[in-house]
């Protein structure tokens, strides 16, 4: 129970979240600090073959630093970051930045509706959920083919939603056009 309590928020950062756009602007200046600390340690003890005196660490990160390069598991005993630290980093960077300009993409996208033989259908990127709203109850098959494609009803908005991506908007556009809504 402790651990489930300590774990609040510290879950990834959703895609619908209002504050995403923030979240990883915060997140990616956080890897990209930690690519410069990790490059400036490499190349300080490449020139002085120590770690001590070196700027961008404390005495403590400097002693964890060559207790790590003294274990078995560090192969590379040249520098205090292996290439693959660096290498990793640089992905989830490279990662962060492509999220980051879809989220803002998406909170720049005004929501899209059309009607498709009755049924009314809402692209809204804001909250990143496509929506579909019928005026009656949809038939038993109808249902059933949306819920197995990740369409739950919401009471709150009082119609079937998923998240927004192409898949499931080409699957609704399909099925309503071959059904009479």
């Amino acid at each position: 129970l402790l651990d489930k309590i300590r774990s609040v928020g510290m879950g990834g950062i959703s895609a619908d979240d209002d504050l995403a756009v923030e979240k990883l602007t915060k997140k990616l200046e956080g890897l990209e600090s930690l690519q410069a600390t990790m490059k400036a340690v490499n190349a300080y003890f490449r020139k002085h073959k120590t770690l001590d005196g070196c700027p961008e660490l404390t005495p403590e990160q400097a002693e964890k630093l060559k207790a790590d390069m003294a274990q078995s598991w560090h192969l590379d005993k040249s520098k205090p970051y292996p290439a693959y630290l660096l290498s990793n980093n640089n992905a989830n960077i490279n990662r962060i930045k492509k999220r980051l300009e879809l989220a803002k993409r998406m909170k720049g996208t005004p929501e899209k509706e059309y009607t498709i033989n009755g049924a009314r259908v809402v692209e809204n990127y804001p909250e990143n959920r496509l929506q579909v709203f019928f005026d009656d109850i949809p038939a038993k098959e109808i249902r059933d083919s949306i819920k197995q494609h990740g369409f739950r009803w919401s009471r709150y908005h009082s119609c079937w939603q998923s998240y927004m991506n192409r898949r499931n908007i080409d699957f609704i556009k399909e099925l309503l056009e071959e059904t009479e809504a």
